[in-house]
């Protein structure tokens, strides 16, 4: 689904022009909602949204949240808290929009197809001095997961402007292409620049930046760690509130592995969060060298949750760099995982073995985990009730920050979705590379059938000779 959002404080007039407009313009998609952010707005926002657009609200078509805040507009946490809503409400994919723009006929169909053909993609508005109208250099496409992953946009922009150039880098920086909409979906109302700092009293067109030429390229592509578009909100004409909390920077699984580190990924996965667990050796050790290099983790930054190494060996440093993160702990009995670890150790049971020696950083990470390269059940046990021990006692005063899953105690969806705040799913919790017990063959004793053969026999000659006797 497709939202589009818009944030308005005291633009009722541009939004009296633009909406009806672009309600008809994308009449012909139906799987697309008009969010209207009323930003703590003073002028007849409201009366003419729920007078003039009543049949499309009780329709689901264009919804409405209020945010009570009269204080000067902050363009970031704004457009921020819009896309949220847009969240809340289903959407895959949000489109900023801002009050003063059109969106012309087919906008919708034409987002819609531009994302079947490509996905790691987000569309943009590019400024042509002189060919298209100001202000449309804000009108930014985004997949909901894009939007997450880059923690929205930056909030110590708070005024007109240098917000989308910023979140736009930062996008890039994650590694979406960035595709320029087609011209002739773009257009605005025309308007002078005293309506644009009319909600900046603060700061005056003298000593502003308009074309923000200067503005400093971000050295991270995560912005605000978590704490964006937070607030309350009202839907439509509800009384009850709707709390907008931080959100978790990342989600990282720092379970051992062997302790269903796979089902808590394809279980982040089900949730709708871009999971990744040990892509390859190679993507690994990127990770490793980064974070221990940098302190951060450009590869790492593509993906919201990850898990398995060398993830868990890296909680410290993951907590330092991305703040407001979430960690799960994933557990197991000690002899079920000590199980697991001999097998996953064990070249005929685990196929990937025989790579391990022609692949350096397999060695060196578990060298790093378990002080050696090759199985010792007494080594192993040890390591992983240190790692244990280790997780409990850094985040003892953090609880909120850290979930541990005993999956061998049937820990699943309720804890996990508790965790994240988010619904349980309507399908089992995930199941993936469960350690079966070798079934044991019967295979048969020559030398036990041979003597119950001859005990059978002389048992039967003793009975026969006395039945003679008889």
């Amino acid at each position: 689904m497709i939202a589009f959002v818009t944030t308005c404080k005291n633009r009722t007039q541009h939004l009296e022009k633009t909406l009806p407009k672009n309600l008809e313009d994308n009449a012909d998609f139906p799987d697309c909602k008009f969010i209207i952010l009323d930003y703590g707005s003073r002028d007849h926002l409201r009366q003419y949204l729920f007078s003039r657009h009543a049949q499309a609200i009780a329709k689901g078509r264009v919804v409405v949240y209020s945010y009570q805040w009269l204080d000067p507009f902050r363009m970031a946490h704004a457009k921020n808290m819009a896309h949220r809503l847009g969240i809340l409400e289903g959407a895959d994919i949000l489109v900023n929009l801002d009050a003063d723009n059109y969106t012309c006929p087919g906008f919708a169909k034409y987002i819609a197809q531009q994302f079947a053909q490509k996905k790691n993609i987000f569309l943009w508005a590019k400024m042509v001095q002189g060919v298209l109208p100001r202000g449309i250099s804000g009108r930014i496409v985004v997949t909901s997961q894009a939007f997450l992953k880059a923690g929205g946009y930056d909030e110590k922009h708070d005024t007109w402007g240098p917000d989308d150039k910023n979140f736009n880098h930062r996008l890039r920086m994650l590694g979406y292409e960035a595709v320029e909409i087609a011209p002739h979906y773009i257009d605005a109302v025309r308007h002078n620049d005293k309506m644009r700092f009319k909600e900046y009293p603060h700061i005056t067109k003298g000593d502003y930046d308009l074309d923000h030429s200067h503005m400093p390229e971000p050295d991270c592509a995560v912005a605000n760690f978590g704490n964006f578009g937070c607030g309350v909100v009202y839907r439509n004409q509800s009384p009850n509130p709707i709390r907008l909390d931080p959100l978790p920077t990342r989600i990282f699984g720092i379970g051992m592995h062997k302790t269903g580190t796979t089902s808590l990924h394809h279980a982040l996965e089900i949730l709708g969060f871009d999971s990744a667990h040990w892509n390859s050796a190679h993507w690994a050790k990127r990770i490793w060298r980064e974070m221990n290099q940098q302190g951060r983790s450009p590869t790492l930054e593509k993906h919201y949750a990850l898990s398995d190494f060398p993830i868990t060996t890296l909680f410290k440093k993951l907590d330092a760099g991305y703040p407001g993160s979430k960690f799960i702990l994933t557990l197991r009995k000690e002899q079920k995982w000590l199980e697991s670890v001999r097998n996953h150790w064990d070249a005929t049971k685990n196929p990937f073995r025989s790579g391990w020696d022609n692949d350096p950083f397999t060695n060196i990470i578990h060298k790093k985990v378990y002080g050696k390269t090759t199985f010792d059940p007494y080594v192993m046990i040890h390591r992983y009730r240190n790692h244990h021990w280790d997780v409990v006692e850094y985040f003892e005063n953090r609880p909120s920050d850290l979930l541990i899953m005993n999956i061998d105690e049937g820990a699943g969806w309720k804890e996990l979705c508790a965790f994240l705040n988010v619904p349980i799913p309507n399908v089992p919790y995930p199941k993936k590379f469960v350690t079966q017990k070798p079934e044991r063959k019967w295979k048969p004793n020559l030398y036990w059938i041979f003597t119950v053969s001859a005990m059978i026999l002389l048992a039967a000659v003793t009975l026969y000779l006395l039945f003679r006797k008889g």
